[in-house]
């Protein structure tokens, strides 16, 4: 995995949220929280793992919406800034936070009905492989979100601390056949690079995003969005 060192920090993980899902980043956000239940759908009693769960954004979200949840991450800085969240929400299902490795994951065969991973595979060094370790761990459903190649993103990538890999679609394709997954939907989007609404206000970053929504959606403008989300099953 890219970046270890610095994902581990400790003021890396107190400054995750606020760095980038503060002001515009709310936008962020809001959509990659929608994307994950849109796939997961009906989200009650649903076993969830979700690998690189960071500081538990997902996590504690589902939980809160009655899934039982397993939440595993290397670091052991960002599980913490998880179990904190997590002691003001009010979850109807199970929340639990695990520290681990997402190419070797402690869990058997068929474990869960859903595996998800957001904000993972950027920073995957061999991502067949992760996603392998996903598909042998669930029995349903596996749901993650990939960088694109010919984004805005690609432009400054360069610049960010641990760089990351950008998929074409042609390359997600490829890795889905090779470990037998389903594709059932995928959704693109994000035309205006994630680092400009960050960079803004959310009432500067609001109608930025509502004339980003007017032009993706399009087969054209799709091929430039910054983001995928997948939603896969086991074949």
């Amino acid at each position: 995995m890219k970046g270890q060192e610095w994902y581990q920090a400790d003021d890396v993980a107190e400054e995750y949220d606020d760095k980038r899902f503060s002001k515009g980043g709310q936008l962020i956000d809001r959509r990659e929280k929608e994307a994950v239940l849109e796939a997961i759908m009906p989200v009650e009693d649903r076993s969830v793992l979700e690998i690189a769960c960071g500081t538990g954004r997902f996590t504690v979200m589902l939980a809160e919406q009655g899934a039982d949840v397993v939440g595993l991450d290397i670091s052991a800085a960002m599980l913490q800034q998880g179990r904190s969240k997590a002691q003001h929400a009010e979850p109807e299902g199970t929340l639990e936070f695990l520290r681990g490795d997402a190419g070797r994951l402690p869990f058997p065969d068929d474990h869960f009905d859903t595996v998800i991973a957001m904000r993972f595979f950027h920073l995957a060094d061999d991502p067949e492989a992760f996603l392998r370790e996903m598909r042998r761990v669930s029995r349903d459903q596996i749901v993650f979100d990939t960088f694109n190649r010919f984004s805005a993103r690609s432009v400054y990538n360069w610049a960010l601390p641990m760089g990351s890999r950008l998929y074409s679609k042609s390359e997600v394709s490829e890795l889905l056949a090779k470990t037998n997954l389903t594709l059932v939907d995928v959704e693109d989007d994000f035309i205006a690079p994630y680092g400009l609404y960050r960079s803004i206000p959310n009432a500067l970053a609001s109608p930025i995003r509502t004339l980003d929504e007017a032009v993706g959606g399009h087969p054209v403008t799709d091929h430039f969005a910054s983001v995928s989300y997948w939603n896969t099953k086991l074949r």
